[in-house]
């Protein structure tokens, strides 16, 4: 009796093994998008971006409409990047998302170098979902003369020691000496993808210092503005993006590509559906496992955000 039972359990392990693979095959990824935009133009006081004048991101991108979006895409999770250098707007993104389990976390803005950094990061930083800054050259702000100041870099210092990261879009020599002169500070570049200058001796000075960058291990970059338009059509024919994305992907490797989506600024291109279909087209070539890595595994090491909601990976 005992010889068949063991016979039969193993006969059915034999005819469920084809079915359980082919069922863990097919089993979609999860995707969290490392960058996407909240504003209201509704409000009061107004938006620092987008301009009036600019239609395309639309009256306003809240969460019912981010989260109605993505859903048929497979996207679980998204963090918050600031679209406003305005101190109470890291507080309004905190507030938008705090009953939004969609969003694992946000990037807000704070100016390292002034006398409140201190105060102000150690105030948002209390709220599990701050979980970083990004800097741009905006309002008069510039990150090259910045970085000459002893006290932005005792900021960035106090930033790293927090645990958080830091978003920066620069030159790359710039991006070196942040990376050189902080190296515990997870530094994290947007839309590299879009960034490559076609002029040849600029273009050659620029992949070089990307090339540079590569070799710092606490440096990433987010496979964000990743589709172009082209005789009025949006380009998604992979072939097209490959060969830079290829130096991208050789420089960063697997473990340092985080994909980000940059909705709704990415409609100035073209649909979220494009970006996708771009995105990871390119991501799954590299395999399923490099994927997995990309579309979320790699942004839970940058960001270290939070699992919110029962749908989203466990990092």
């Amino acid at each position: 009796m005992t010889t068949e039972v063991n016979r039969r359990e193993f006969l059915a392990v034999l005819a469920a093994a084809p079915l359980a693979a082919k069922t863990a095959e097919a089993a979609p990824i999860p995707i969290i998008d490392a960058h996407v935009h909240l504003f209201d133009r509704r409000r009061p006081q107004g938006v620092p971006w987008p301009p009036q004048n600019d239609p395309i991101p639309g009256i306003s991108a809240l969460p019912p409409r981010y989260r109605k979006l993505v859903e048929p895409h497979g996207v679980v999770g998204a963090i918050v990047e600031e679209a406003s250098p305005w101190l109470e707007d890291n507080q309004w993104v905190l507030d938008q998302i705090e009953s939004e389990p969609i969003f694992v976390g946000t990037v807000g803005f704070l100016d390292p170098g002034t006398p409140d950094f201190g105060r102000n990061l150690d105030r948002f930083r209390q709220n599990r979902l701050y979980l970083g800054i990004r800097y741009r050259n905006t309002e008069g702000r510039n990150i090259a003369e910045g970085i000459k100041n002893p006290e932005f870099i005792s900021d960035l210092k106090l930033l790293a020691d927090a645990g958080l990261s830091f978003d920066l879009t620069a030159a790359p020599d710039v991006m070196l000496r942040v990376a050189d002169q902080v190296p515990s500070l997870r530094l994290i570049i947007p839309h590299l993808p879009g960034q490559l200058p076609q002029e040849a001796a600029a273009h050659d000075v620029y992949v070089a210092g990307v090339r540079e960058l590569g070799e710092r291990p606490q440096v990433y970059m987010k496979l964000s503005d990743v589709i172009t338009r082209m005789n009025g059509q949006v380009v998604t024919d992979l072939a097209v993006y490959r060969p830079w994305l290829d130096q991208l992907w050789d420089t960063f490797g697997e473990n340092r590509v985080i994909f980000g989506s940059d909705w709704p600024n990415s409609e100035h291109t073209g649909p979220f559906s494009d970006v996708m279909t771009v995105a990871q087209a390119y991501v799954t070539s590299k395999g399923p496992a490099a994927a997995e890595k990309v579309l979320w595994r790699n942004s839970a090491a940058a960001y270290r955000w939070i699992r919110r909601d029962p749908s989203q990976p466990q990092a």
